[in-house]
């Protein structure tokens, strides 16, 4: 087994990443409060090609410490913005044609391995690291996916959770069309 060296991994550059064509997928974070969690799911953004990061209420921004010590770089290629207010935020976005999912534990949740991948615009919403995703936000959302657990614990890691559901739309809408 030979372990690759970064330069033998081929990854664009910042410029040609930021050309190169993105998923129809915006991921919102409703008052995350943590900076690692934040910078995590900016890497995982860049690694499945998300085409912007809504940071919203106390969500942190770049160039906060934390965020960049997980973010490793992404803060440079991953296309953000932020809104003093998620609902705001969610407004804008469904103003502009985008379908909207919590990704929360709901009732009627859809399981993860069971949504259909389309090629509209989709945001997906993820909340605060206790509270989940704010309840007064549910005018705006269209339904909740969930990622199927197992375990004793009622949840995972903010992080971990975007991770696998931007893996599942990457693989269901980059892998698989190419």
């Amino acid at each position: 087994m030979k372990i690759l060296k970064n330069e033998e991994l081929n990854r664009p550059g910042i410029r040609t990443y930021q050309s190169l064509e993105k998923m129809n997928l915006t991921v919102v974070l409703d008052n995350v409060r943590s900076g690692m969690n934040i910078g995590s799911v900016f890497r995982s953004a860049d690694s499945f090609l998300v085409e912007q990061l809504v940071l919203c209420g106390i969500s942190a921004c770049p160039p906060d410490r934390e965020i960049l010590k997980t973010a490793l770089g992404a803060t440079e290629s991953v296309t953000w913005s932020y809104f003093d207010s998620t609902y705001a935020a969610l407004k804008e976005l469904k103003e502009k044609g985008y379908r909207i999912w919590a990704v929360e534990q709901c009732q009627n949740s859809i399981p993860l391995n069971s949504i259909s991948v389309t090629d509209s615009p989709v945001a997906l919403v993820f909340g605060h690291e206790v509270k989940g995703v704010d309840p007064a936000l549910a005018p705006l959302i269209d339904g909740c996916i969930e990622v199927p657990q197992s375990g004793t614990k009622h949840s995972l890691n903010i992080a971990v959770c975007a991770g696998i559901v931007l893996w599942e739309f990457y693989k269901n809408k980059v892998l698989e069309n190419s």
